[in-house]
């Protein structure tokens, strides 16, 4: 795809100055990788997506996953198209009966929803430029340093949350 780099997700890491977590993208030949920030409630759906972890009941994202399927369509695919002013911007396409439709997404949510149906995950080539990016090669020790136990903080945090925790929050 002209202009865009195809990306998988290497993981969840917490930043250490805030502990927000962060979503971590590595494009296909492992040269960079690009860190996107996103809310706890995200981390925790993307989380559950790279585990495989089943829910009682489906969250938001299986429920949008369901409902596409159930409509005889598929997500074709996820584009990061755009950062400005330090806010990510995708896009989710559908394909329903060969009609392309185009929803405008948060990041966090396009990449859950990838991870849910298998979708590929694109950044547009002038994103990965703009954005807070790191080179693999060069970089990936210090910044994957400490990767493991982010995973670990995370999942304890999210562990020690409790259902009301979920509603303070906002979208």
């Amino acid at each position: 795809m002209p202009g865009f780099s195809e990306m998988k997700v290497a993981g969840i890491a917490l930043d250490p100055t805030n502990n927000a977590p962060i979503v971590v993208l590595r494009d296909l030949d492992g040269k960079f990788i690009l860190p996107i920030w996103i809310g706890i409630m995200e981390a925790s759906a993307i989380a559950a997506a790279l585990e495989g972890v089943q829910y009682s009941r489906p969250m938001t994202h299986d429920l949008f996953r369901s409902f596409v399927e159930t409509i005889g369509a598929a997500i074709e695919k996820i584009e990061v198209v755009d950062i400005r002013d330090n806010v990510f911007y995708a896009l989710i396409t559908i394909d329903h009966s060969g009609t392309h439709l185009t929803i405008d997404a948060r990041p966090s949510d396009a990449i859950a929803i990838a991870l849910r149906t298998k979708s590929p995950i694109f950044v547009a080539d002038h994103v990965i430029k703009d954005a807070i990016r790191v080179d693999a090669k060069t970089s990936a020790g210090k910044v994957m340093v400490g990767f493991e136990q982010d995973q670990e903080k995370l999942k304890e945090i999210l562990e020690k949350m409790s259902p009301e925790d979920f509603g303070k929050f906002k979208a």
